[in-house]
């Protein structure tokens, strides 16, 4: 169910990473299906991730307004969009904005946002170093290989003192916006979930934070991160999205309802990120309008 990313994928950036997807079961066209002899609804939920606790306190919490959830497990990043697309689950929670452009716009798909998460900083990690500055001249460092975490790691790097961007970057830069003669490291582009395993091989991976645990790391080891509260952070907010049919669901946005405000799921949040992520209640009319920037952003590159 993987998608190939257009060649204009190569030009944007991710944050993200990172959540699940909902699905309502054949016998009920947009939405949950009634579960027989009672009033429940079950809904299907697409996740990368589904160990995380937030997603066990989400289905406590779901179960008891009524709402049974199934979460879904998937491998990697490309999964999740087209089941949603295909009708195959509802729901996905998984991605931010700009990761969310990138397929819409490759794709011809019309997924849309109908509520946020959180936002998370990227983070760039060592077993090597403890610091950026003991990072030699050559050495090579590990980021993300998909559009949108590329473009976003390669900031943190040049953040960080480690590369220059030709014109500055922006979230579609790519290796070949790296201006070779000016940066201090080379940089090599790995699947997300290999930029962990790559550390003994490199000076420094750029780890999306679904991986970081997994990894044995913590997030306080991150030697270098990008900055959530930046206001030009929106496009990579995470982000419950679905099928621009059904964004207007009173099944769908009670669950974002629930997932924004229960106390369990937003602890379970902050743990499951190590207190790193920044939890956001933003409106969906700024997601949407985002959304609608980025994607037409990203035609124009062509």
């Amino acid at each position: 169910m993987s998608i190939t990313l257009s060649k204009k994928t190569a030009k944007l950036v991710a944050a993200l990473a990172t959540i699940p997807l909902i699905v309502s079961l054949a016998a009920c066209a947009g939405g949950g299906a009634a579960v027989e002899g009672g009033n429940d609804e079950i809904v299907k939920i697409g996740v990368v991730g589904k160990s995380d606790p937030q997603w066990a306190a989400f289905t406590k919490a779901a179960a008891e307004q009524g709402i049974t959830l199934e979460i879904v497990d998937f491998a990697d990043y490309t999964q999740p969009n087209p089941a949603v697309t295909e009708g195959e689950v509802d729901l996905n929670q998984f991605q931010h904005i700009v990761y969310l452009a990138d397929y819409d716009v490759s794709s011809g798909a019309d997924l849309v946002p109908i509520g946020s998460t959180a936002i998370y900083p990227l983070g760039l990690y060592s077993t090597k170093h403890g610091s950026v500055e003991e990072i030699q001249k050559g050495d090579t460092v590990a980021v993300p290989d998909d559009a949108s975490n590329l473009a976003r790691a390669l900031l943190v790097l040049q953040s960080a003192g480690l590369v220059t961007l030709k014109d500055g970057g922006s979230i579609f830069s790519g290796l070949n916006d790296i201006d070779a003669a000016k940066s201090k490291v080379k940089v090599t582009a790995l699947e997300a979930s290999l930029t962990p395993t790559s550390l003994p091989d490199v000076a420094a991976a750029v780890i999306n934070n679904d991986f970081v645990e997994h990894a044995g790391l913590t997030f306080e080891d991150a030697i270098a991160k990008d900055d959530p509260a930046d206001p030009n952070a929106l496009p990579y907010v995470n982000i419950f999205a679905t099928r621009a049919g059904d964004k207007d669901n009173a099944t769908y946005k009670k669950l974002v309802e629930i997932f924004q405000t229960n106390k369990a799921v937003q602890e379970a949040l902050l743990e499951v990120s190590g207190g790193t992520a920044v939890l956001l209640k933003t409106p969906v009319a700024d997601l949407q309008s985002s959304l609608t920037k980025v994607e037409a952003d990203t035609k124009a590159q062509g």
